[in-house]
This record gives C-alpha cells, structure tokens and sequence, in this order.
C-alpha cells in the first residue's frame, strides 16, 4: 500500500443545487463512499463484515465546503487516517477538483470499530486489520495536506 486510497466518482446531475453546484448533502456522500474505499482496503470489507460480524461507524464528522463544484468538474477524493487507537480511527478526506490547485472540501471522520452482535458494542481490532492501519496511519503522515482545515477532532 504505497498510495492513499482515491475514489473517483461522477458527479450526478441530481446532485446539483439551485445555485448550480453540488449540494452539500452529497459532499457526505461522496466521503462516506470514499471511507468504504478505505475500509476495503484496511481489509473490513463485505467478507470480514460477514464472518465477524464487525465493522465501523461513524462516530463524528466535520466537513469543510472550500470551493464550488460544479457537476462538470474531474473530482476525487483522497483518504488517510491521521490517528488511530485499539478501536477508532480519525480519518480525513479532501476532495479535489482539476479547477484547482487546492482541495475544495475536506472532512474529518471519528470512526469506531464494532461488533454487530446481538448487543452491539465497541471492539478492537483484530492484528491483521492493526497493522494495515497503522501502515495507512505512517502513509497519511506524508500527506499533510490530509489534517485539519478548521476546528480539530482528535483521539483522548
């Protein structure tokens, strides 16, 4: 895993507003999909979630609308996890645009792994799913583009 995960969507002529760019609701989507790009590569894909039950939830997330994006617009999204503990991780994401040179929005997720079982709590994480963690944690780490651009969550 030499690279950040990237989702590269369309943008969807739905998604568009009255004032001619994306709506805010689908900048959520647009990152929630971008996390599931992740989780599969963190390995918590459709087959871990079948046979352990176990996945995650968002816990938190903080967007950033920073330019306009317009449904003709070349868009995608970059994904790192700045943090992470035993069970959470504080993912960020940035979607870029060809207009410009800079992200046009970024999100911060507070994500926890859990166990869907008949009572649904919290869980660590297994080691083979720690250590792709912390690999993205390290790759992250090379992409400070990928912190905060206002208020801060983080791990206490």
């Amino acid at each position: 895993m030499s690279e950040l995960p990237t989702y590269r969507p369309q943008i969807l002529a739905e998604w568009i507003d009255y004032n001619g760019h994306v709506r805010d609701a689908y900048y959520g989507l647009l990152f929630s999909y971008a996390i599931d790009d992740l989780m599969d590569r963190l390995g918590i894909d459709e087959a871990y979630r079948q046979s352990t039950k176990n996945t995650l939830y968002s816990l938190e997330m903080h967007t950033y609308f920073l330019r306009e994006v317009k449904q003709t617009d070349r868009i995608h999204v970059l994904t790192g996890i700045i943090a992470a503990d035993g069970k959470r991780l504080h993912v960020a994401t940035a979607l870029h645009c060809e207009r410009f040179p800079e992200a046009a929005a970024t999100s911060e997720f507070m994500l926890l792994h859990v166990h869907q079982g008949e009572v649904v709590k919290s869980a660590p994480f297994p080691p083979q799913i720690r250590v792709r963690v912390d690999e993205q944690v390290t790759l992250t780490a090379r992409h400070p583009a990928l912190g905060a651009a206002s208020r801060k969550i983080e791990l206490r």
